[in-house]
């Protein structure tokens, strides 16, 4: 309800219209989830002192809007095209005004070399005149249309990104999704099998994630996972991967990166994690600390995705049935490669 009103009060201050998408906007903007949203509205408002229709509905598309990614990009593709249609029919007129032009200067060429007296000769040069100014106008428009045409694209080209940057992040925690974790965990494994480079896989499970909801509600387990999500941002840098596996699951890939210094940024991870204290942001109630269970696979010759991740994930169940808030590897005694503990 604290959100609803701050959304409604904001609708009201800068007398914006009332509506869904408006109120989705600045509810979002309340509750500070949707950092890049809050920054743009912030950075607008600081520039412009207020948000036009065009800037709200900028803002709905590129981080809120429900469409389809294939539907968005489909319309940002239909406006390049526009774009594009709108040059060519421009440089069609310019290519035509140039052609009379030419014409024009032969024409004048041939009268010039007729004319008889001083008045017949001005009456060429004026034709000449009107007619380069006429060519001069056309190419200015020609240049103005095409620094516009320039930056609209280059907007266009940008919202394509944001599209495509967000089909492969997960909203909650502003990690990378499953569908980016596939996608590069195969191309981090093609390439260390090729150059025979080490590369380990990490994968996170949330210790009694499902007590938290059941205790207090899916708002401090979205907490719990945003306060993990930024618990690996802050440890992970350079070319590791990190992405939300799904649910409660978490995934870091270690490119050139050796068993042994595997485990020791997992254990980094795991007590940065552990060092953070969770409390209930509408009451300030401490609820305790959040901790995590950690697999480690490294990849061997012949693995593929499937095997490397299946080791990690029979490492992580080991790690769980073992008492969890630990990390376990397939070097480790308490690694059971055959059947999965279900743990909850």
């Amino acid at each position: 309800m604290a959100f609803a009103e701050l959304a409604l009060g904001q609708i009201r201050s800068l007398r914006q219209t009332a509506i869904p998408r408006n109120y989705e906007i600045w509810y979002v903007y309340a509750t500070g989830y949707n950092s890049q949203l809050n920054q743009v509205i912030n950075e607008t408002l600081a520039r412009n002192g207020k948000l036009t229709e065009a800037d709200l509905e900028q803002i709905y598309e590129t981080y809120l809007s429900h469409l389809k990614t294939t539907d968005r990009i489909d319309k940002v593709g239909a406006r390049v095209i526009g774009e594009i249609d709108d040059v060519v029919q421009l440089i069609g007129d310019a290519l035509g005004m140039s052609a009379a032009f030419n014409a024009s200067l032969s024409g004048a060429t041939e009268r010039l070399s007729k004319a008889l007296d001083r008045d017949q000769v001005m009456t060429v040069v004026d034709s000449l005149v009107k007619t380069t100014h006429e060519m001069r106008d056309t190419t200015k428009a020609l240049e103005d249309r095409l620094v516009l045409s320039k930056a609209e694209i280059s907007n266009l080209q940008q919202s394509l990104e944001a599209i495509r940057a967000e089909s492969l992040t997960d909203p909650l925690t502003g990690l990378g999704n499953r569908k980016y974790f596939d996608h590069s965990l195969e191309m981090a494994v093609a390439t260390a099998l090729e150059t025979s480079e080490p590369l380990s896989l990490l994968m996170f499970d949330i210790d009694h994630f499902k007590s938290f909801n059941d205790s207090y509600g899916h708002l401090t387990g979205d907490q719990v996972l945003r306060l993990v999500g930024m618990s690996l941002k802050q440890s992970i840098k350079g070319q590791d991967i990190t992405a939300r596996y799904g649910g409660e699951e978490f995934a870091v890939v270690l490119p050139n990166t050796a068993l042994r210094q595997a485990l020791t940024v997992a254990d980094h991870i795991r007590r940065a994690v552990m060092s953070k204290e969770l409390k209930k942001k509408s009451t300030g109630e401490i609820l305790g600390r959040v901790t995590i269970s950690v697999g480690v696979s490294m990849l061997k010759p012949g693995d593929d995705t499937d095997s490397l991740i299946e080791r990690a994930d029979a490492c992580l169940y080991a790690a769980k049935r073992g008492g969890r808030n630990r990390v376990v590897c397939e070097a480790d005694p308490e690694y059971v490669a055959e059947t999965r503990g279900q743990v909850a």
